[in-house]
């Protein structure tokens, strides 16, 4: 079953020599139950994250979230806590080779909501390039809400 839902993401990237970029961002989309505990959280994204024309995917399946992009930019990245995974990240300007090694990750959705929290750090070339985290935060859309955009 698909419900409209208001998405709240705050994603945190912190580079070695550099203060942590936050960003901010409440959204329209959709979450989808797919059974035994399963759930799609889908959306577009926007001006404000940089990747406007692209639609991300989350797959949420038990100790697993899978992280898909699709449009302008295209990659898959899979979470799961104390694992590391090598994903592919497409841009226009090439690609990369990515590997994501995640320190802690909760997922806690139901079919009216929830949230989902990841800390985890990004490889390029097997070196350390950064440490990211994320916490979205799902309710339901109530008639006449219309999100908002904003940025940190």
């Amino acid at each position: 079953m698909e419900e409209n839902v208001i998405i709240s993401i705050r994603g945190k990237q912190a580079f070695a020599e550099a203060s942590p970029d936050v960003i901010e961002l409440v959204t329209e989309g959709q979450l989808t139950a797919r059974g035994d505990g399963r759930y799609t959280l889908t959306y577009r994204e926007s001006e404000l994250t940089g990747l406007e024309g692209t639609t991300t995917v989350f797959e949420i399946d038990g100790g697993r979230v899978t992280l898909l992009r699709e449009g302008e930019v295209n990659s898959q990245m899979v979470f799961e806590e104390g694992q590391r995974h090598l994903s592919l990240y497409e841009t226009p300007y090439g690609s990369l080779s990515v590997g994501i090694s995640t320190r802690r990750m909760r997922t806690d959705l139901s079919q009216k909501g929830g949230s989902i929290e990841i800390d985890y750090a990004i490889e390029i070339d097997h070196a350390v390039a950064g440490h990211n985290m994320f916490q979205i935060a799902v309710r339901q859309k109530k008639n006449g809400h219309r999100p908002m955009e904003l940025s940190c």
